[in-house]
């Protein structure tokens, strides 16, 4: 027993307690060198490292040779592209000459380039169809070649095309103002759209006094920074100074624009139509023809079966592409491109003789791979019919049928008939549905609001007309001339334009001093009249179906499943694809079924753009624009009013809805254009992808068209949930410790039961909702987190979901010039006043 007590004893061992320091346990294996984990895998891999394709692990050199190499690469590329422009295998140096003062002659600027001292050589006069005076160069000192346009800034669609277009824009300043207010206006529009490469030009300047010329120049460069921080101003007084501008117009960087350098694009520099005529009439034409372009190819390739988009016109298919001799070719026996081999190689064939005069036919349109012209889709009437009714739907067709109301019938009318047969309070209700009588009715609350405010404006008139004041009877001793002048002011007023104007400004005032709020109507109930809104716990949490309740136009457009996706495969493919015509070839484009309207507009003095859109383009959808106001517009621009809209190469006119720009999942339409923050234009409009400026007109009644807002292409949408928010309004008639008893809100007992469940706030930001209602007159009972004070007013936000109207419209009238202002030089437009 002794013995195995102390063996007891000796198997006892100290357990630690509950202070005893426990130190961490080194983590083996988890940070192995690659060294070590080479070594102790002896060259095996995972089986899901072989199923995959394997990466090769580069070393800090390696990594370090890639990104030189790729430095390199890029660096060549640009400079390839540098030179290339307006040498023998890239186009022209496309240059428009636009004068920003009244007081310049940018005819002047043109001639001095144009000179013998500026060492050039002029192949074309009138080389583009369209511009009056445009002119094609060659420098063989340089070996570059150059086309010259000067257009007409009065006309702010062909000044806006061709800049979207140019390689060059040159700008004509005064040497004393730099620009007017119509130049400022013109950089606005440029400088939205993109603007390409420039350079500043000043005349005058060698005329002046020795020392004025520092002091000249000191002035417009401090003027000309506002617009151009880092620009050169070059004058050209001489042909020495013609001479360095060329170099510098050569040689300087170029500026790349998205939206043009991912689609091939060109300017008509040869413009023919031919009408079809229709067999078996007698050659009678059909109002449709097939119109000839010539042209430099830009941007990338170009592909015959691809579309193509004649700014201002529409979308148009491609028959052939040929290539005739290039008319401002550096070598005149250069050869000439022949038609594309397969792979997309281009092979080259040798000009001369008979050949050179001849036209070689480089592609033709496959009918199998050409893209069609569908813009929307394909509506079929009967998707939403049922061929077979349900049993739950046979039962209540059974119950509507026990339970059938009687009602009056002229004599021999038969049960089909009278089924059709309306009474009148059912014909109110079916009136109310109209989404756009909605929105009238909203109107009419702005309209009451103010009339208040004229009442008193009239009172206080009349009160003031009984005691002559001093005003008066200065306005009596008006001398003869001074009415004339004031008759000769009111002569180009509008009276019915000015009190438009006035609505539209009561509106908006109205609109910021009582926002969204509508007034209950009296002659119906609440709930017929708002039946299409709903309330919402939280506006920012809260859900809501964006495939609930879609209105028909969606039926009618198309819908990418990841649009973001599309635009980055789309424009990669762009990228990557060099088959067809490639930049720099002088082709013409057989361009099929065009009307008569577009060689009409190359007649009249408008130059001639095409551009061939990239897959999907052509299809209609909902696009959202983020714009901001432009400074120079002070009028109110409502929701859903017509605009003309600059989006990339497109322009069309179409009414969008607009809303706050924001990151949640639900957005709050605009009623009106917020000045002081950027908004959200949802439009139907063809797609587009980003990137590509924006601009917004609006069209007077005189045809003018006033620059409204400018900004950038947003994405393409069609489930962006915009919802339109209404207020009712109540007053606190008795208040206790936590209720109160409202009116005005409601005005029968079935409303205030109908919008129970929908919370209520104060503008003092107490929460409550509704208990009861009391009596038959609209007071009800609401009960608040905490007490009200007598000043405070309930609120009632109620919402539905608007979309844009489809007035889509490729077609915009021509913009008339401003107005010039009697014995000046210089512009004027009221609005920018």
């Amino acid at each position: 027993m002794a013995k195995m007590a102390a063996g007891e004893e000796q198997q006892q061992g100290h357990r630690a307690g509950v202070f005893k320091q426990k130190n961490k346990v080194h983590k083996h294996g988890k940070h192995r060198t690659k060294g070590e984990i080479e070594r102790e895998n002896k060259g095996r891999v995972g089986v899901t490292v072989l199923t995959k394709k394997q990466r090769k692990e580069q070393r800090k050199m390696d990594r370090r040779h890639k990104a030189n190499q790729l430095r390199r690469n890029k660096k060549d590329q640009v400079l390839t592209e540098k030179r290339r422009l307006g040498s023998r295998d890239g186009p022209p140096h496309l240059v428009s000459v636009v004068a920003l003062h009244a007081a310049v002659d940018a005819e002047a600027v043109t001639k001095m380039l144009r000179g013998e001292g500026s060492g050039g050589v002029v192949r074309q006069e009138q080389s583009v169809s369209g511009v009056n005076d445009s002119f094609s160069m060659v420098l063989p000192r340089f070996k570059q070649r150059f086309i010259f346009l000067r257009p007409n800034p009065e006309d702010m669609h062909s000044l806006l095309d061709l800049a979207k277009v140019s390689d060059s824009l040159v700008f004509v300043l005064d040497s004393n103002d730099g620009w007017d207010s119509y130049g400022d206006y013109c950089l606005s529009c440029l400088f939205a759209q993109g603007l390409p490469s420039h350079a500043l030009v000043c005349q005058g300047v060698s005329d002046l006094a020795v020392k004025k010329r520092v002091e000249s120049r000191r002035n417009l460069a401090k003027i000309a920074e506002n617009r151009f921080p880092d620009a050169r101003l070059f004058p050209l007084d001489s042909e020495q100074d013609a001479t360095l501008l060329l170099r510098h117009l050569g040689s300087q960087k170029q500026r790349k624009l998205g939206f043009r350098s991912r689609r091939p694009h060109l300017l008509a520099q040869q413009v023919s139509y031919t009408p079809h005529t229709a067999e078996g009439t007698g050659g009678a034409p059909t109002g449709l023809g097939t119109l000839r372009v010539s042209g430099y190819v830009r941007g990338c390739a170009l592909q015959v079966d691809r579309l193509v988009h004649i700014s201002g016109h529409g979308d148009f298919q491609l028959s052939q592409v040929d290539a005739p001799v290039d008319p401002l070719s550096l070598n005149p026996t250069a050869p000439r491109p022949a038609k594309p081999g397969k792979g997309g190689d281009m092979d080259m064939q040798d000009g001369g003789g008979e050949d050179v005069e001849s036209v070689r036919v480089l592609m033709k349109a496959d009918p199998s791979r050409r893209e069609t012209l569908q813009t929307e889709a394909e509506v079929d009437p009967m998707d939403g019919e049922q061929t077979w009714p349900t049993d739950s739907e046979l039962l209540e067709a059974e119950e509507t049928r026990k339970t059938r109301r009687v009602m009056k019938v002229p004599k021999g009318t038969s049960d089909y008939q009278a089924t059709w047969i309306v009474d009148e309070d059912d014909g109110e209700e079916e009136s109310c549905d109209d989404e756009d009588d909605d929105d009238e009715d909203d109107d009419k609350m702005i309209d009451e609001a103010m009339d208040g405010e004229e009442e008193e404006d009239i009172d206080s008139q009349a009160a003031e007309s009984d005691c002559p004041s001093d005003e008066e009877e200065e306005e009596e001793e008006l001398t003869s001339t001074e009415r004339a002048g004031t008759d000769r002011y009111d002569e180009h007023m509008d009276e019915a334009e000015e009190g438009e104007g006035l609505k539209r400004y009561r509106e908006a005032r109205a609109n910021v001093m009582f926002p969204d709020e509508v007034d209950t109507p009296l002659d119906r109930t609440a709930k017929t009249r708002f039946q299409r809104y709903r309330g919402l716990k939280s506006f920012r949490s809260s859900p809501w179906d964006p495939l609930e309740n879609l209105p028909l136009d969606y039926s009618r457009i198309f819908q990418f499943q990841s649009f973001e996706r599309t635009r980055r495969r789309v424009l990669a493919e762009a990228a990557q694809d060099e088959e067809g015509a490639v930049v720099g070839w002088y082709v013409t484009l057989h361009i099929v079924d065009v009307p008569p309207s577009v060689m009409e507009s190359v007649q009249t003095g408008h130059p001639l753009v095409v551009v061939s859109l990239l897959p999907h383009e052509q299809k209609m959808s909902v696009m959202h624009l983020l714009v901001r106001r432009h400074p120079s517009n002070t009028e109110p621009i409502k929701s859903k009013e017509e605009l003309v809209f600059h989006c990339g190469f497109r322009r069309f006119r179409a009414s969008p809805v607009f809303s706050q720009h924001t990151s949640a999942d639900k957005h709050k339409m605009e009623r009106f254009m917020r000045p002081d923050a950027p908004t959200v234009v949802s439009v139907y409009a063809p797609i587009t992808f980003p990137t590509a400026g924006v601009l917004l007109f609006k069209q007077r009644e005189d045809g003018i068209q006033d620059l409204v807002a400018t900004g950038t292409l947003l994405s393409c949408d069609p489930q962006r949930v915009t919802l339109k928010r209404i207020v009712l309004s109540g007053h606190p008639f008795k208040i206790n410790k936590r209720s109160a008893v409202v009116r005005y809100m409601f005005f029968n007992r079935e409303d205030i039961l109908w919008f129970k469940p929908v919370e209520l706030r104060t503008k003092w930001g107490r929460r409550g909702h509704i208990k009861e209602a009391l009596g038959t007159h609209g007071h009800m009972k609401c009960v608040f987190d905490s007490q009200m004070r007598s000043q405070d007013t309930v609120m009632m936000n109620l919402y539905k979901r608007v979309y844009p109207r489809w007035t889509f419209d490729p077609y915009v009238p021509l913009s008339l010039p401003w107005v010039k202002r009697e014995g000046s030089e210089e512009y004027e437009d009221l609005d920018m006043e």
